[in-house]
């Protein structure tokens, strides 16, 4: 397993990467898994390689929706080096892989080094809260189609391939809908060749169809992701 198939650790200088690989620890990371509970002190952050882990906020009545999605791109834990210790939300794994862990302490002494560490932290979570306030909007707004269009396509970007593995009742969890209005989005979808789901498997078959039927919320989100990430950092 290689730990800078992950893209914050990619960008990493050898200087910096040496002293964050010698504390990297590789953990597999199962389907369901909780990662961290709301309001529970968090001891580890996350660098998904494989993996997907959902972001969830849940209320009293045991209801859930995700509020975001990590994979390869970024981190889970963002509240260790923030200085909050703790959050409202968990986090969940959506989807079976592979992740390196940090402990709180070595990611919050790395991150105090005000080194490139720290900046690509802070720019990842400026992206994050971006999809976290794109998402709140998308799901006040807009229809479930376009809403699961959007779930699908960020699930996409954070795996190699394209093909998933899903439940609808999994989907519906994480929306904070009725299974049954997912099911009738997704046999749309795959009436219209956009998608071919088969017991808990799906594939994209038109990536471009699914864009052109989502709503503005994923190109928002991918262009901040892209915006970000992407641009020099200050050395």
């Amino acid at each position: 397993m290689n730990p800078r198939e992950n893209q914050l650790l990619a960008a990493l200088p050898d200087e910096e990467w040496a002293v964050w690989s010698a504390r990297l620890e590789h953990v597999p990371l199962e389907l369901g898994q909780v990662l961290y509970e709301p309001f529970r002190p968090q001891s580890h952050v996350y660098f998904p390689t494989t993996a997907i882990v959902s972001l969830l906020y849940l209320l009293e009545n045991g209801a859930s929706a995700e509020v975001a999605v990590v994979g390869y791109e970024g981190i889970v834990g963002v509240s260790l080096f923030m200085g909050g210790e703790t959050t409202p939300s968990r986090a969940v794994v959506q989807s079976a892989g592979s992740a390196f862990r940090l402990a709180a302490p070595d990611i919050k002494l790395a991150f105090n080094r005000y080194g490139i560490g720290m900046h690509l932290l802070l720019r990842y979570t400026q992206a994050l809260l971006t999809q976290m306030a794109q998402t709140a909007v998308c799901n006040r707004h807009h229809l479930l189609e376009q809403q699961l269009c959007r779930w699908l396509l960020l699930s996409l970007d954070r795996v190699d391939g394209s093909h998933l593995v899903m439940t609808q009742e999994l989907i519906a969890n994480m929306l904070g809908v009725r299974r049954e209005g997912v099911t009738e989005a997704a046999l749309r979808l795959q009436k219209n060749g956009l998608i071919e789901y088969v017991r808990g498997h799906i594939t994209v078959k038109d990536r471009n169809g699914l864009e052109q039927r989502c709503c503005e919320c994923y190109a928002v989100v991918k262009r901040e992701y892209d915006r970000l990430l992407n641009q020099p950092l200050p050395r």
